[in-house]
């Protein structure tokens, strides 16, 4: 019978000791609701004594987010324990999550005590730990490199001191899955005490193994897992939330658990972490990556277009995002641009289909992928020729001392020349914001980037905008040595592609309506 793995997340706590990855009060009370949203069931709030802020922080959210175990960090020192509960008394159901090195390696070079040193500090920690507060749980950091029979005595010290979790981390992710699952089976097999108290993984990616190592943890007894969204953490990271979760959620039938997280909420969870630091995942990313449900090869194509199931072990609606994404590109087949086109609105004879895919294939062999823009390109006379409907005839931009910027935009079309301004936290987004006020076609950016063509400081900057109009995506470039205004003339390229196909689709739809109209006249010459 699957047996509950309780999910600690520690994306607030040790994700936010990754290097850029700080966040603050507010921050970090958005991210918290999120989690509780998610349905984690342990929430590590913060390290109370690392600061003001951090304390505040904990405290807030202990008060909020009144679901999940509220846990904070502390050292085994009375200093820090005495912090970590006055930051927890308001909370639901706090926890006070203590910790202090194990192995001999942190005892000689960091601690400079000796192993019965330690021993006595657990106890004593871990029992005042337990006077304050029910729930304590004890890590014994570095537990991987920790003798074997020293960390034993530890855990016991810790369990008869009143600790209700032991975690047992792999604090350098030194461990492979082997040593990982035996620590585990032999202190649940060997500490005397043990039954009662749950037994928790906590693994970081130094070599790549942290969520093997964390299932590994699993099958050795372990029934609560530390991870951390999009894996972010010291060095390497630790074991990703999302990873873990969908493993146990695919390979029900070979792992012995389930969780209670929402999983339609991992990718908001992702995204919403990527906003708050700023620190994007990998395109490739398992689960929540850009690429994650992304196909370019042609036999991939192929297959998920006719049942998903093909390339595809979870959908991608089950993580939150929106739908699976067929990329064109060199490595795609006949059938995924046809699939395309249809979708266009282009359907294509066999015929037809041949030349396109010639085409596309000389094409795809310059470019690293193949946008709408393009396979309309292909197939519509004159599209590759297309007038602008809007060009810039004058740019002005200012920023101010106060952190927002002013765009002045005159664009002309047809001779009749428009002019409009528009203010914004950010030069670029100010300058869109006017065009869109002025070509009455708001877009939202998809993606931005900038790279600098020619040496020295004299280089310009070349820009490329990809935005998303009406839910079609279209893409501008322009290289100018004003990045502000390369940006607003590729974003008003990508917003005359997108006004030249909307209306085409529209007078398409027009003919289609007129025609249907004329058919119907035929057949019912009086009407219905």
């Amino acid at each position: 019978m699957p047996e509950k793995i309780c999910i600690f997340d520690t994306t607030l706590r040790d994700g936010e000791q990754s290097p850029g990855c700080s966040m603050n009060f507010e921050e970090k009370l958005e991210m918290a609701r999120q989690l509780d949203r998610l349905g984690v069931d342990v929430l590590e709030a913060g390290f109370p004594i690392a600061s003001e802020g951090d304390f505040e922080a904990v405290k807030a959210i202990a008060a909020e987010v009144r679901r999940p175990v509220i846990a904070a960090l502390a050292r085994a020192s009375e200093l820090d324990i005495r912090r970590a509960w006055a930051a927890l008394e308001g909370a639901e159901r706090p926890r006070i999550h203590t910790f202090i090195a194990t192995s001999d390696i942190h005892l000689q070079y960091k601690l400079r005590k000796t192993r019965a040193e330690v021993l006595k500090q657990i106890s004593d920690m871990v029992g005042l730990a337990a006077s304050l507060c029910p729930d304590v749980e004890f890590s014994p950091e570095d537990a991987g490199r920790t003798d074997r029979s020293y960390l034993i005595e530890c855990c016991h010290a810790a369990v008869e001191a009143g600790a209700t979790v032991l975690n047992l981390p792999d604090t350098v992710g030194y461990c492979i899955e082997s040593e990982y699952e035996q620590m585990f089976a032999e202190v649940k097999a060997r500490v005397p005490g043990i039954d009662g108290v749950m037994l928790s993984t906590h693994t970081h990616d130094d070599l790549g193994l942290a969520v093997a190592n964390t299932l590994a943890g699993i099958r050795g007894g372990a029934r609560q897992v530390e991870c951390t969204v999009n894996g972010i953490g010291e060095r390497a990271g630790n074991a990703a939330l999302e990873e873990i979760v969908m493993a146990l959620y695919v390979r029900r039938d070979a792992l012995p658990g389930y969780t209670d997280i929402r999983t339609e909420e991992l990718y908001a969870a992702s995204q919403l972490l990527t906003r708050l630091t700023g620190v994007a995942v990998q395109r490739n990313k398992a689960v929540v990556g850009r690429n994650a449900f992304a196909h370019e090869a042609g036999i991939h194509q192929d297959g998920v277009l006719k049942n998903a199931i093909t390339y595809e072990i979870m959908r991608p609606e089950t993580v939150g995002m929106p739908a699976n994404h067929i990329v064109l590109g060199k490595h795609s087949g006949r059938h995924a641009l046809a699939a395309r086109y249809e979708e266009l609105g282009y359907p294509l004879s066999k015929p037809e289909l041949e030349r396109a895919y010639e085409l596309f294939c000389k094409l795809a062999d310059r470019k690293k992928a193949v946008y709408d823009e393009d396979l309309i390109a292909i197939v519509d006379e004159g599209f590759e020729h297309l007038p602008e409907t809007f060009a810039i005839k004058l740019f002005q931009s200012v920023v101010s001392s106060e952190g927002h910027s002013t765009a002045t935009v005159e664009l002309e079309k047809d001779g009749e020349v428009f002019h409009d301004s528009a203010t914004a936290e950010g030069p670029c987004d100010a300058a869109f914001r006017a065009i869109d006020r002025i070509t009455g076609l708001p877009g939202t950016i998809v993606d931005l980037s900038v790279h600098t063509v020619g040496p020295g400081t004299d280089g310009v900057a070349e820009v490329a905008v990809r935005a998303r109009f009406e839910g079609r995506e279209f893409t501008g470039k322009c290289t100018s040595h004003n990045l502000v205004e390369a940006a607003a003339r590729a974003y008003l390229q990508a917003a005359n592609k997108a006004r030249y196909e909307l209306e085409r689709r529209r007078e398409a739809a027009r003919k289609t309506a007129v025609h249907t109209h004329a058919v119907v006249e035929r057949l019912f010459p009086g009407g219905y």
